[in-house]
């Protein structure tokens, strides 16, 4: 299986590509990265140096590729954090070429937009991009609560809601959507929700809220369900493997007292993790 990955990266620590592609080649993915972004560390750290490259730059590298003939063997895109607009279409462009070369190929786009606390964290004309032209070409999408709540431009305080903010944001195009990082009414303050969503069904996980607060696990598991249905074809069956991973990383993570995601020294739990947890039909 091969994998278009076009998303941030840094040279420090794990974000953004520097968090997607390890974890699919760890499970065995021939992984093609293309940064957005090259920073020396994520900018949750207050400074950084590096660039945003633009929307020209990955035009050269997948025209770069397709002279190697290789486009038609890409099995899917992944993006993440974009940067920029013009890179938003760079990549757009790259999936439409990817999906010509090879019809069965599927888009996963993280709608990268902010977070609770945060909020809307990235540039001016990224929200707009999201709604009005990623939606509509991605296959899948991995929102946290808030970027869902964003997409579907509408309240997800409870349950109900927001099965029906997803349900609002598929008539826009995604046929699957992933929600991480769910605090409901419904959910109890000790414990974090994931839910995933197809074709009229819902799959529900909870897991212990570790309350971290770091940067990177929503990248990974985005990469990691991707990759599980793409070989299962099972929304309930991504769901159990990405979470059970990235709950294990976490909790390694957790317990080394560590900022950083630890990727690499608890590597074994993207493809055996010490946690199992089972989705439950909602």
């Amino acid at each position: 299986m091969n994998i278009l990955s076009i998303q941030s990266h840094v040279v420090y620590g794990h974000v953004g590509n520097a968090a997607a592609v390890f974890p699919m080649q760890r499970l065995g993915v021939e992984v093609w990265p293309i940064h957005t972004v090259q920073f020396s560390n994520h900018t949750g750290y207050g400074s950084w140096k590096g660039r945003v490259f633009d929307g020209l730059c990955v035009d050269e590298l997948l025209q770069g590729m397709d002279e190697r003939n290789v486009i038609g063997e890409c099995d899917g895109v992944l993006s993440g954090y974009m940067g920029s607009p013009d890179i938003g279409y760079a990549i757009l462009e790259a999936v439409k070429q990817v999906k010509n070369a090879n019809p069965k190929a599927l888009y996963c786009c993280d709608p990268v937009l902010g977070d609770v606390g945060r909020g809307i964290f990235v540039r001016a004309g990224i929200p707009e991009f999201m709604c009005e032209h990623a939606l509509a070409l991605a296959d899948i999408i991995t929102p946290n609560h808030f970027e869902l709540q964003y997409l579907a431009n509408q309240n997800a305080s409870t349950l109900q809601t927001l099965k029906t903010a997803v349900q609002k944001v598929q008539k826009k195009g995604p046929k699957i959507v992933l929600v991480t990082s769910v605090q409901t009414e419904e959910t109890p303050c000790d414990s974090l929700d994931i839910i995933a969503s197809e074709e009229g069904e819902f799959w529900h996980v909870r897991t212990p809220d570790l309350k971290l607060t770091l940067n990177g696990a929503g990248d990974a598991i985005a990469a990691l369900f991707y990759v599980h249905y793409l070989r299962t074809k099972s929304i309930k069956k991504a769901l159990e493997n990405a979470s059970s991973s990235v709950y294990g990383l976490l909790k390694k993570t957790q317990e080394a007292s560590s900022r950083e995601i630890l990727l690499i020294k608890a590597q074994d739990e993207i493809v055996n993790p010490t946690w199992h947890f089972e989705a439950q039909k909602i």
